[in-house]
């Protein structure tokens, strides 16, 4: 049987899918948090496609939650090379706070809409 907090936090993703979804012009950034590590999608769900992807795991130096702004800021400027301004951001079910709400921090200081 699976944790209660996994299926609460699995609960919380699908109601949130049910919401949002991304598009070519503005695709969903979907974030998903490991233990040691965060792993970031950037999705055009109408086609189908996963457009890039980072993870923390790239980043050496620092705290998680250093290492997830980092991965925010180096994400924005792959979206910006692809000439991408906004984006959806999907959590994924986690709550806002520390290393998400870090990485989403570093997104719009890279210069992505959300």
């Amino acid at each position: 049987m699976k944790n209660k907090k996994v299926e609460k936090r699995i609960r919380r993703h699908k109601k949130i899918r049910s919401v949002i979804s991304g598009t070519e012009e503005r695709p969903r950034i979907s974030v998903f948090k490991s233990n040691t590590d965060l792993f970031v999608q950037v999705i055009d769900d109408e086609a189908g496609k996963t457009l890039m992807s980072i993870s923390t795991k790239e980043f050496k130096n620092g705290t998680k939650v250093e290492k997830s702004k980092e991965a925010g800021k180096a994400l924005a400027k792959k979206i910006l090379d692809a000439k991408i301004e906004k984006g959806v951001f999907d959590r994924g079910g986690n709550n806002y706070t520390g290393r998400v709400a870090a990485f989403a921090e570093g997104l719009r200081e890279g210069g992505v809409k959300l």
